[in-house]
């Protein structure tokens, strides 16, 4: 109903100062409203967003073909031949002066059809409807709070910024080498890019499994290693955790410096005795071997466990995954994190 209230508005806001400024006497003259107008609010209030429904596109595609319209009359007169090449010429010089609206071709008509041969008519009514036009979609619009001229909106999950400066120039490339001109802008064009990446990049992700990235050789502890000799491995290797398995090499728990401080096994007198498995954290957050990385990024803002242990359907331990890992998988992918993992 908007469509239908604002083509209503703006048909007849154009077509009420047209005739108050031109008077009724002189409709027969020239016009006050030309046909094409109606296509045009179709397109303005119908599908705001459309390239070829924006200002540049309405006011100058409409004039411009009136005007070569008006030529070809002088040209070649008025018939079907000088109709036919009006309405072509129209559309090349819409496509060049990228201003492409589907009511220019009508515009060409209208003019040449009548044999009309003053270029004034290409300023009025064509220009003053569409201008007057425009500014009823433009208030219109903002009133409905609906954007019209559309603006282009940079995607908030795109490439990487340090990529744009590579994509504008891929694209002004691409566009070059191409003999016609696109009917929508440079703008869209790029957004349709980037949206295009994006997918690309998640498609990546949907590819990449924990077995992909996690680290084969994991350092690791049974639950009959020393207190001591588990501290030292903190030291040693600069790790974050320790996964402890059995004689199987089943996960049976995990143990990270926390878990020293909590038992007091950080004291020189207290390490020196006791088993890990006393003081380990026997809750431990595994993740299958076959599992995707996207479900591993949410897991680690989850738990403090770091790594996380990467099992196979037997529950054995086949390796680990660290946050380094999933940001390495990321940055292969061409993904840069909207938000940094926990530490």
């Amino acid at each position: 109903m908007r469509a239908v209230f604002g083509g209503a508005l703006g048909i007849m806001v154009a077509g009420w100062l047209c005739e108050s400024t031109v008077g009724p006497a002189s409709a027969s003259a020239r016009p006050w409203l030309v046909a094409p107008i109606g296509a045009s609010a179709a397109l303005v209030f119908g599908a705001p967003s459309n390239p070829m429904a924006q200002p540049w596109a309405v006011v100058g595609g409409n004039t411009l073909s009136a005007l070569v319209g008006v030529c070809c009359v002088r040209v070649f007169g008025s018939n079907a031949e000088s109709a036919a090449i009006a309405v072509g010429a129209a559309i090349g010089v819409m496509f060049l002066l990228r201003c492409l609206h589907p009511s220019g071709g009508a515009s060409a008509l209208s003019v040449t059809l009548p044999g009309v041969s003053d270029p004034g008519c290409a300023l009025y009514p064509v220009l003053v409807n569409s201008l007057l036009l425009v500014v009823v979609a433009i208030a219109y619009n903002r009133v409905t709070r609906h954007e019209y001229p559309h603006q282009h909106q940079p995607a908030t999950a795109g490439p990487r910024a340090a990529d744009s400066a590579t994509i504008d120039a891929d694209l002004d490339a691409v566009l070059a080498r191409h003999s016609h001109v696109f009917d929508i802008g440079r703008n869209e064009s790029k957004a349709l890019l980037e949206d295009a990446q994006l997918r690309s990049y998640q498609r990546k992700l949907a590819d990449i499994r924990c077995s992909d990235i996690m680290s084969q050789q994991p350092i690791v502890v049974t639950h009959r290693t020393l207190i001591a000799d588990a501290w030292s491995l903190f030291g040693k290797h600069r790790i974050k955790a320790l996964p402890v398995i059995d004689d199987a090499q089943r996960v049976v728990g995990i143990v990270t410096p926390a878990d020293f401080i909590r038992h007091d096994a950080y004291q020189p007198s207290t390490r020196a005795r006791g088993e890990i498995g006393e003081i380990m954290t026997r809750m431990v957050l595994s993740v299958g071997v076959d599992r995707h990385l996207v479900d591993l990024i949410p897991k680690f803002g989850g738990s403090g466990h770091h790594p996380l242990p990467i099992v196979d359907a037997e529950g054995r331990l086949v390796g680990v995954v660290t946050q380094a890992d999933v940001v390495a998988a990321l940055g292969r992918a061409g993904v840069t994190a909207s938000a940094p993992l926990e530490t």
